[in-house]
């Protein structure tokens, strides 16, 4: 039975795709006419090809569920709605829509009209297996489906993050179902599947409005290119591909963030101080001479010395920031006030009236000076001297270049943190950076000259397309009167009375085929539809400016736990990291249940996060496996690289993916030893990612290697979903306790 639907279902998909895909090519290959431009050609085509790869990436599990309501109807649930024209009832309901939610939530004691919650399973389009939960009044507590959830849970990792749509718990749905409006943080501690209800949301938010947000794009920042890469199958899985990933450090376009920093740099690079260090670095490069004569900036002009004094060039300086404007776009108005002083010492030396009399020079020619003088290289140098236009790039770069600049740019900052800021020219850019490019593209605003030279750029190109369209058109043109045989004559449609010129030359502008998210990622100005964060707790205070101005209608929704916070920088609260920017309009909610990893680890972790604050709770696990952790002491002379052959190998006997997390210290040399296909990985690179099984090397250097080593040792002990070793030399270190494993030896 339920094989046949299926059958009918895919039926009614190739349907659909191979409608899209006729439409799809019918706008493509249309000419335009009438009132019909290119643009809305191009969004036609763009909307068909987005509903086109939404039809083609569900193929994979399209249906997944059934209920059984109590007055005999019957729901089937999938990734995509698909309906008959003819039928009232749709023959799948896409998991997104209000009648779809039963599914998720039906319990006994609120069955939601549901009597039976039925969970398949697919492989290509048969149907392999079936598991059916009766709703009756059992354990609250317990998931629902939950055998298809712990299928799913004791499956091994594939090395990519999978879908959860058709084992999405009541707690997770309400998060994924919330309403868009406002920031939303979302707290859960590992294993809880944040991240995945993360995505889940976007999907969710892009169904329920999908007009705004495919326009203004949903943007997903995660903490590294390797946790992006981990994710970057699900959205797809789901039927949705418009929206843009990134990393902080993937923000600013153009800049690659590639370079190393050391830690102490990185945490001053993300403090709110750095601000007002950044607007002092812009006044100070609004430069005046000094008092003394000899002080004056000299201009040659025509053969003549011209002085720009001091009080002359304060003045300006004075006028220029009196506008309000950002530091490029004052930079006009100080160039007019110099230029004006200037072409009026220039007149005064040479139109001066030798009887004392007006100056012979009347405004016309000082208008021509003022033109000649724009035209100067000298003076050109001497207003870059005065008020230079200035990248984000440069600003940071000579700053960071120049212990002077340091000292007059941040007094406020020791000698010793001035000296971690400073490094020499060149080494590319860094992912804490990327924010203080940010705030200096704030400050100093759009470059006048780059935009006007650009503008004319365009207006050349315009141009040479008019000139081309009117030859087309002058060839194209005929008489426009023709002698019939019975001498009257008739009037007939020439190419000029279907197109103007002005038509044809837009018809020959290059289209732009970029997605929405891709014309968003090469945008630092792009307002975002819906910000959604992963390891938010990690962020910087310069990287939540930065993100903010992303996404000023403050549709987010922040994704993390206070416990894993692993950055010097990072939130110690909620409130301490939005306060700034949101007040207290936020909202909270919890995850709460722990589906990643079993009773045994879990209470590992559980005492290293009692450590860290008595009061925080850890999220409840749902499956024992009877598989305890175990440790292996080396001796002391012992080197963790030759000594994890070992166990590593007897972990990849037992299957499924294998990672040995270690002290940055350590990872190169463990790396050398093992085999290519196991992930040596320090804790930072592994947040948010999850394998079969961990072995933590040297967990007390992973807790003396950071400030908030126990919050990484913690991190380090949840990514494990079957199994969980630690070798270590010396004692365990707190709190780390013996009874909660299995001692191994080097033997074993």
């Amino acid at each position: 039975m339920e094989q046949a639907y299926v059958t009918t279902l895919y039926t009614h998909l190739d349907r659909l795709r191979a409608h899209l895909a006729a439409r799809l090519d019918q706008t493509l290959s249309q000419v335009s006419t009438g009132h019909q431009t290119l643009t809305e050609r191009e969004t036609a085509a763009a909307e068909y090809a987005e509903q086109l790869a939404r039809a083609n990436a569900v193929e994979y599990g399209l249906c997944f569920g059934r209920l059984d309501l109590t007055d005999g109807q019957v729901r089937y649930i999938g990734r995509l709605g698909l309906r008959e024209e003819s039928a009232d009832e749709p023959l799948l309901i896409d998991w997104r829509a209000p009648a779809a939610r039963p599914f998720y939530v039906a319990t006994g004691f609120a069955p939601e009209g549901v009597w039976r919650r039925r969970h398949l399973s697919t492989e290509g389009r048969r149907v392999v297996d079936l598991r059916d939960e009766v709703l009756d009044l059992t354990d609250p507590r317990r998931p629902t489906g939950e055998a298809a959830l712990l299928a799913a849970l004791n499956a091994t990792r594939t090395g990519r993050m999978s879908d959860i749509v058709a084992t999405v718990q009541a707690e997770q749905d309400q998060v994924i179902r919330a309403d868009h409006h406002g920031t939303l943080v979302v707290q859960g501690g590992p294993g809880t599947g944040k991240t995945a209800v993360a995505l889940h949301r976007a999907a969710y938010l892009l169904y329920t409005r999908r007009e705004l947000l495919a326009k203004r794009v949903v943007l997903i920042i995660g903490p590294n290119a390797a946790f992006l890469h981990y994710i970057g199958q699900v959205l797809p899985s789901l039927g949705e591909t418009g929206v843009r990933l990134a990393t902080i450090g993937e923000l600013y376009p153009g800049v690659s963030a590639d370079r190393a920093e050391p830690a102490a740099a990185a945490e001053l690079k993300g403090r709110p101080v750095m601000v007002d260090v950044l607007a002092a670095a812009v006044r100070d490069r609004q430069w005046v001479p000094g008092w003394a004569p000899e002080e004056a900036l000299e201009v040659v002009f025509e053969g003549e010395v011209l002085r720009l004094t001091r009080p002359v060039c304060a003045g300006a300086r004075g006028a220029a920031r009196d506008t309000g404007l950002t530091h490029n776009q004052a930079r006009p108005f100080l160039v007019e006030l110099i230029v004006d002083a200037l072409a009026r010492q220039y007149a005064d030396l040479i139109g001066a009236d030798p009887f004392g009399g007006e100056n012979l020079l009347d405004e016309e020619s000082i208008a021509t000076i003022r033109e000649e003088l724009r035209a100067s290289s000298q003076v050109r140098q001497a207003i870059d001297r005065l008020w230079p236009a200035l990248t984000p790039q440069r600003l940071l770069t000579d700053l960071f270049g120049s212990v002077e600049r340091l000292v007059t740019a941040a007094p406020q900052l020791t000698a010793a943190e001035r000296q971690a800021l400073w490094r020499a020219p060149g080494g590319g850019w860094s992912t804490a950076d990327v924010p203080l490019l940010d705030e200096a593209a704030e400050l100093l605003g759009p470059d006048e000259q780059a935009r006007q030279a650009h503008e004319a750029h365009q207006e050349r190109a315009y141009r040479r397309r008019l000139t081309y369209a009117r030859g087309v058109l002058d060839l194209a043109y005929g008489s426009r009167s023709v002698d019939l045989e019975d001498g009257e004559e008739a009037e007939l449609l020439s190419a000029f009375d279907l197109v103007d010129a002005e038509r044809l030359a837009e018809r020959h502008e290059t289209p732009d085929h970029r997605t929405a998210a891709e014309r968003a990622a090469a945008d630092r100005g792009w307002v975002y539809g819906h910000l959604i964060v992963d390891e938010a707790q990690d962020l910087s205070a310069l990287a939540w400016r930065m993100l903010m101005r992303r996404c000023p209608s403050r549709s987010m929704t922040l994704v993390g736990d206070l416990a894993q916070t692993g950055e010097p920088g990072g939130a110690d609260s909620w409130q301490s990291a939005l306060g700034p920017y949101l007040g207290d309009r936020w909202r909270l909610a919890k995850l709460e249940v722990n589906y990643r990893s079993s009773t045994e680890i879990a209470a590992v972790a559980a005492d290293v996060l009692a450590a860290l604050d008595p009061r925080l709770e850890a999220p409840r696990p749902v499956r024992a496996t009877g598989v305890r952790p175990w440790r292996l002491r080396l001796a002391d002379d012992a080197r963790y690289a030759q000594a994890l052959a070992t166990p590593v190998a007897r972990e990849v006997a037992d299957g499924g993916l294998v990672a040995v997390l270690a002290p940055s210290t350590a990872t190169d040399e463990i790396r050398k030893e093992l085999s290519s296909e196991i992930s040596v990985l320090t804790v930072r690179q592994a947040k948010g990612l999850e394998f079969d099984s961990v072995i933590v090397a040297d967990p007390a250097g992973i807790v003396a290697e950071s400030p908030r080593g126990l919050n990484d040792l913690y991190v380090a002990l949840t990514r494990a979903t079957q199994r969980l070793g630690v070798v270590h030399l010396g004692e365990l270190p707190a709190p780390l306790r013996a009874e909660r494993f299995d001692q191994l030896s080097p033997d074993d």
